[in-house]
C-alpha cells in the first residue's frame, strides 16, 4: 500500500489548514524541548479510496513527535495526523502499513505510535448515533470501534487510546460567504452581544510578546475556575517567537486582547494556516463579563482569518452534543452561537510495537485534565 517511506526535512512539510502538521507546530514544540520528524510517503488512489478512474500516485506527508517517558523508553505521537484520510475500509489497513513504515524511523526504544486522528468518525453519519442536527447520541464502544477500525489489517493492533489529547469534536465555519452572511448565520443572541461589545467600548488589538504577562494572568484565571490543566508559559512564548515563514508550511499567529479604557477582559491566540484560521486558545476575566469581550474577540479572529484568505474556521473544542453535564459544555453553548457545523473525529489511537510496555504506559497514563495542545 505505502512505498517510498522516506525522513526528509521539518521545514519541506507540506503546506496544510491542519495547525499541528505544519513546520510550525514542529518549531513551537522544539522551543519547549521536543523533538519531531518529517517523514514523505506515497500510495496509489485504489489502495485508498473505492471507485478511482485514474490510479494515480499520491505523495503525501507527516510531522511525528518524539515525546520521552523515561530515561530510555519514548512514544512517537502524530497530533491531528495523518492528513491523508482513507475511505473507511481501508482506514485501518493504512495506519496498520505506515505504522510498521516508521517503526525503522523511530528511536529504538519507542514502544507505540499515537495517531490523534482529525478523521471524521466513522459513525458521524449513522443515524443511531447522532441526530440531523449533529450532536451525539452515544458513541458505539470501545470494542465495536476496535473491531471496525482493526477491519482487513493483519495484526489487529489499533487500540483506542484511553484519553483524547485534542479535541474530538469542533465547529467548522464557512467563511467563503460575505460578513454580512456569515453574521447573518449567527443565532440572534450572538449577534446582539457582537453588537453589544461594541457599544460598550470593547476595543479588540494585536498584542505581542510584551504583553504575555496580560495573556497568561487572564488564562490562569480561566483554568482555575474551569478545572482545566494549566500550560507553562513557555509553551506560549514559543507560539508567539516561532518563525517559519522560511519553510513551506509557515501559520501566522495573531495574539487578541479584547480591552476597555485599557483594561483587559479577554485574550486568544488565532492561528492562521493554508486556508483555515484556528481558534486555539482563550481566556477571560469573571469580572465585567456583561461587557461580552470573547464575543468581540471571536467576531475580530473571524474578520482577520478572512482577511488572510481563509476559507473556514475552526472553533476548536466543543462537547459533542448539548448534555450540560460535559466539561466542555459551556464551550459549545458559546461556540455554537456562531454557526457552523459540527464535526466528529476518531481521536486518539494507538499502535504498540511493545505490548507489555504499551500496557504499563496505560496503567501509568493519568486521566486527562483538559484539552490542551500537544
Amino acid at each position: 500500500m505505502l512505498q517510498d517511506v522516506q525522513r526528509k526535512e521539518i521545514d519541506e512539510l507540506y503546506k496544510t489548514s491542519i495547525v499541528q502538521q505544519t513546520a510550525f507546530w514542529s518549531i513551537v514544540k522544539r522551543k519547549v524541548g521536543w523533538q519531531s520528524m518529517a517523514l514523505n510517503f506515497k500510495s496509489h488512489h485504489s489502495q485508498l479510496f473505492h471507485n478511482v478512474a485514474n490510479d494515480r500516485a499520491i505523495t503525501s506527508d507527516l510531522l511525528v513527535i518524539i515525546q520521552q517517558i523515561n530515561h530510555t523508553d519514548s512514544i512517537a505521537y502524530v497530533p491531528y495526523g495523518p492528513e491523508l484520510e482513507p475511505d473507511q475500509e481501508f482506514q485501518g489497513l493504512f495506519l496498520e502499513e505506515l505504522s510498521e513504515c516508521l517503526r525503522s524511523f523511530l528511536p529504538k526504544n519507542c514502544f507505540m505510535i499515537r495517531y490523534d486522528l482529525c478523521w471524521e468518525a466513522f459513525w458521524a453519519d449513522d443515524a443511531s448515533f447522532v441526530d440531523e442536527r449533529g450532536h451525539v447520541l452515544e458513541e458505539p464502544s470501545t470494542k465495536s470501534q476496535e473491531m471496525r477500525l482493526n477491519f482487513n489489517t493483519v495484526n489487529w493492533n489499533l487500540s483506542k487510546s484511553q484519553t483524547n489529547i485534542l479535541p474530538t469534536n469542533t465547529l467548522y465555519l464557512d467563511l467563503q460567504e460575505s460578513l454580512d452572511v456569515i453574521l447573518a448565520r449567527m443565532k440572534p443572541k450572538t449577534r446582539y452581544n457582537i453588537n453589544l461589545s461594541i457599544k460598550k467600548g470593547v476595543n479588540v488589538r494585536i498584542a505581542d510578546l510584551s504583553d504575555l504577562h496580560i495573556w497568561y494572568q487572564l488564562y490562569k484565571e480561566t483554568a482555575h475556575r474551569n478545572g482545566l490543566f494549566v500550560n507553562d508559559i513557555k509553551h506560549f512564548e514559543a507560539i508567539l517567537t516561532a518563525k517559519s515563514a522560511s519553510t513551506t508550511s509557515p501559520a501566522d499567529v495573531y495574539y487578541l486582547i479584547a480591552e476597555v479604557d485599557n483594561a483587559p477582559l479577554a485574550a486568544m491566540f488565532l492561528i492562521v494556516s493554508g486556508n483555515r484560521g484556528s481558534y486555539l486558545y482563550g481566556a477571560s476575566s469573571s469580572n465585567n463579563r456583561n461587557f461580552m469581550a470573547t464575543y468581540a474577540l471571536q467576531w475580530e479572529a473571524i474578520k482577520i482569518s478572512k482577511a488572510k484568505g481563509c476559507t473556514e474556521y475552526d472553533m476548536f473544542g466543543v462537547s459533542p452534543n448539548k448534555d450540560n453535564s460535559h466539561p466542555l459544555y459551556g464551550l459549545y453553548k458559546f461556540k455554537i452561537g456562531f454557526g457552523g457545523e459540527l464535526f466528529h473525529s476518531l481521536g486518539c489511537w494507538d499502535y504498540p510495537f511493545d505490548n507489555q510496555k504499551y500496557q504499563l504506559y496505560k496503567c501509568m497514563e493519568v486521566t486527562n485534565q483538559g484539552y490542551h495542545i500537544q
